[in-house]
């Protein structure tokens, strides 16, 4: 029986499946491995932006300077130790076909006045131990290999530390001829000049990249500044202007312009709400009159608590839209503030337990953010008996976690009782007085710091409200 096997169009065959197989997992490698890399690399854009200038320019000095002592370094000593044994071996050949004291002397005289070399002629005494060898001599390698491959006989040199020359011991057949030659003759010892200007010159030129990097980055920072302060509610630094490359002086520009957009519209729904608030009191005002020149005093009585009621939800409403956004930042401390809680919690006949860590100063709009407080501990003081309070501040931001035994809120409320004028028929939202705006305005204060407000879970059996603002 025969049998057919199909084959998916999506995925190739052959030579090219395999080969689309096989780099398939290269991305993925790539990806892990920038991710892990960029794991230890600098965020800050000033950091990076030094390292996209100064890598280069060190790739490219580490492969001048490898090349450089590869062939330059290397080429010049090699000709220069070449021509330094090519001379001892000549004095060497004079020494052999002049064996006798006369043409010893002429040997060492023309090796003294024609070569540079200071020979001596000494006794058949065995050659010294070998030394240590350098870490690193290119000389040592270099003359070494010269004179095995044109003297090819016994020999001892020493070409060890900072000395300007070079001993080189050659055992003849009855004697051994010493010779001292200068380290530049073998060595090409100008290259630290070389070495020196490259460096040189890549310091100076990383200098000008630091200094021109930092003007460029400065402007940046300062727009990041001043952004961070509006969305933290705090007034931008005075002496804050679009400046640097078009391209920041661009963005410095909107952000101006949308700082006073903002502002502008904050400035008209204050007015706004100025004005209908005004109206609103003043025919308030009207109904308690004709109220009390009424005559049945029960209908005044239910008249005069539905005004009441009117009057708070406008108040609640005012205090919500305006978000205390005009109040300047300064200084408040925790402690006083908490002082005026436990006041309040003895007033109530609620038990009150607060535990502050940090500095209890904290720069914020101070009295938003007493209402804020106020708002969170009086609604857990409405629905609990048993109010823990603690409040951490440390390292720029500050953490107030509200803890109550109240009858809490389901997790899947939790959000929409932040919304305007929402109160839940559960029990922590059945007080009539309420205007559904507490935690609205509350989280519309913390917010306007930067930071937020979250409910959950408290170990107290209730509700816990933690808030947190960068501080």
């Amino acid at each position: 029986m025969a049998t057919t096997s199909e084959t998916s169009p999506a995925e190739p065959t052959g030579i090219a499946g395999r080969v689309t197989r096989a780099l398939s997992p290269v991305p993925n490698t790539w990806r892990r491995f920038w991710r892990r890399v960029s794991r230890y690399m600098p965020k800050r854009l000033y950091a990076r932006s030094l390292i996209i200038v100064i890598a280069p320019m060190i790739l490219l000095q580490s492969v001048v300077a490898f090349v450089f002592m590869e062939r330059h370094w290397q080429t010049v000593t090699q000709r220069l130790s070449k021509a330094v044994t090519r001379d001892i071996a000549a004095v060497i050949d004079m020494i052999e076909t002049y064996p006798d004291e006369a043409g010893h002397q002429n040997a060492v005289r023309i090796a003294q006045e024609r070569l540079s070399l200071k020979v001596d002629i000494m006794p058949p005494d065995p050659l010294p131990a070998p030394g240590p060898k350098p870490f690193f001599s290119i000389l040592d390698q270099i003359l070494s290999a010269e004179i095995t491959a044109q003297i090819n006989r016994p020999f001892w040199i020493d070409t060890v530390g900072n000395s300007n020359i070079v001993e080189i011991r050659i055992q003849l057949d009855d004697k051994v001829l010493r010779v001292f030659a200068r380290r530049s003759q073998a060595y090409a010892s100008n290259t630290h000049i070389f070495l020196l200007w490259m460096v040189g010159t890549s310091l100076v030129l990383i200098v000008i990249a630091v200094l021109f990097l930092r003007n460029q980055i400065r402007p940046i920072q300062q727009l990041a500044e001043a952004a961070e302060s509006f969305g933290k509610g705090r007034p931008t630094p005075e002496d804050f202007r679009p400046r640097g490359a078009d391209e920041v002086r661009r963005a410095g520009q909107a952000f101006l312009q949308m700082r006073e957009r903002i502002e502008r519209q904050i400035e008209q729904r204050t007015a706004m709400l100025t004005g209908v608030s005004h109206d609103l009191r003043t025919i308030l005002t009207r109904f308690r009159l004709q109220l009390a020149v009424s005559g049945r005093k029960a209908d005044v009585e239910a008249l005069d608590n539905d005004i009441e009621d009117m009057q708070s939800m406008l108040e609640g409403y005012l205090s919500f839209a305006r978000g205390e956004a005009l109040e300047d930042t300064g200084g408040l401390n925790l402690e006083t503030l908490f002082a005026k809680l436990a006041e309040e919690a003895k007033l109530r006949k609620r038990k009150l337990s607060v535990q502050l860590s940090g500095d209890p100063e904290v720069h914020v709009r101070p009295t938003a953010f007493s209402r804020l407080m106020t708002n969170l501990v009086g609604n857990a003081f409405r629905y609990a008996q048993t109010v823990h309070v603690n409040a951490a501040h440390g390292r720029g931001s500050l953490v107030v976690t509200v803890d109550d035994d109240g009858p809490g809120i389901p997790s899947e409320k939790r959000e929409h009782v932040f919304r305007p004028f929402v109160r839940l028929d559960s029990a922590r939202n059945q007080d009539s007085s309420g205007t559904g705006l507490g935690l609205s305005i509350a989280r519309d204060i913390a917010r306007s710091h930067g930071g937020d407000i979250t409910l959950d879970d408290s170990p107290l059996g209730g509700l816990r409200a933690v808030v947190r603002i960068p501080a």
